[in-house]
């Protein structure tokens, strides 16, 4: 059986949620952020020398990074939720699952880093926030003709970015007002009974909910 190593309010819980959409048995380890440094506990680093989720382990096997584990468990247990390799849709889906990680999140994070920093981070603010308005803008407009980001039917894809479009919700600038598309695709992905059913099994989540 697959073993998630999850971490409270984490990229983990886009596995779980992909987990429930392929419909895969799966046990989950637990782990708690630091209370006041917000980081993984140590006892991850005995799974994966960086200490970070996720992590899976499948037949004795260790897989570490958001879009390599969603790759690796499509491919394996229910292709379907990926565009067939040689459809004109597959290079959008592999760019979306790199994009997530690749390009959303490291102005989130930066962020992050800034708020913490304060008044230290005030000549980056102005930057990260144009970088952020400018990712919610581009990923407004993908949506403009399909209710997916790869064509007209749900895929991993849009498990990837559920999280980086949840933290800009949450510390990005999205509102109603600059992205109407993706709060709507967000109230469409935390209604799915999957990603319900991860919420219960994973514990409290931050941006599960509006």
């Amino acid at each position: 059986m697959i073993r998630v190593h999850h971490l409270n309010n984490s990229r983990s819980q886009r596995v779980l949620w992909l987990l429930e959409e392929l419909g895969t048995p799966y046990e989950i380890v637990r782990y708690q952020r630091d209370p006041k440094t917000m980081l993984a506990p140590a006892s991850l680093r005995k799974i994966h020398p960086l200490g970070k989720s996720p992590v899976i382990e499948d037949d004795g096997r260790i897989y570490a990074e958001t879009g390599l584990i969603v790759e690796y468990l499509v491919e394996r247990y229910n292709p379907a939720l990926a565009p067939p390799r040689g459809a004109v849709l597959y290079w959008r889906y592999r760019y979306w699952l790199h994009y997530a990680e690749g390009s959303a999140m490291p102005p989130l994070l930066l962020k992050l880093v800034i708020d913490r920093l304060g008044l230290l981070a005030y000549p980056a603010r102005g930057f990260v926030a144009r970088q952020l308005a400018l990712h919610i803008e581009y990923l407004e407009g993908e949506l403009a003709a399909s209710p997916w980001f790869v064509g007209t039917e749900f895929s991993a894809a849009d498990v990837m970015l559920s999280f980086p479009i949840e933290i800009a919700r949450a510390r990005g600038g999205l509102t109603q007002q600059s992205g109407p598309r993706l709060m709507d695709f967000l109230n469409r992905i935390h209604a799915r009974p999957a990603y319900q059913r991860a919420l219960q099994k994973g514990g409290p989540y931050a941006y599960g909910n509006p």
